[in-house]
């Protein structure tokens, strides 16, 4: 018996998906398609309210004062984790510095969408 690469089964139905489909489409079509599954994958900045913004803010300030390891989850057309210790707050710019390693990272406050405490 010869397998199908394409087929899958769902319950008791046997399909091949898009396969099937894609033969009588024009090219354009196709590559439309094959755009529009690309923006699925798109996701937008987390909107925070002021109970998210007020533990983000808590927990920064106790990993400054603790100079301990911290998670910063940052915002930049996606989603970015940055693991450090925070060396500097400057609050009339609005830059975290966070040393990770033997380099340093400035983070902007608007980027910042998560942090977490690591000890």
């Amino acid at each position: 018996m010869k397998l199908n690469k394409h087929l899958t089964v769902k319950g008791q139905i046997k399909d091949r998906g898009r396969t099937k489909w894609t033969a009588m489409m024009l090219p354009e079509h196709v590559e439309m398609l094959r755009e529009w599954q690309k923006e699925d994958r798109y996701h937008t900045k987390p909107e925070l309210d002021d109970f998210d913004l007020e533990a983000i803010h808590e927990e920064i300030q106790l990993a400054y004062k603790r100079q301990c390891h911290i998670e910063i989850r940052v915002w930049r057309k996606n989603a970015q984790n940055f693991t450090g210790v925070i060396s500097k707050l400057d609050i009339q710019s609005k830059i975290l510095h966070l040393s990770i390693g033997p380099r340093a990272q400035q983070l902007l406050f608007d980027e910042i969408i998560g942090a977490r405490t690591l000890e």
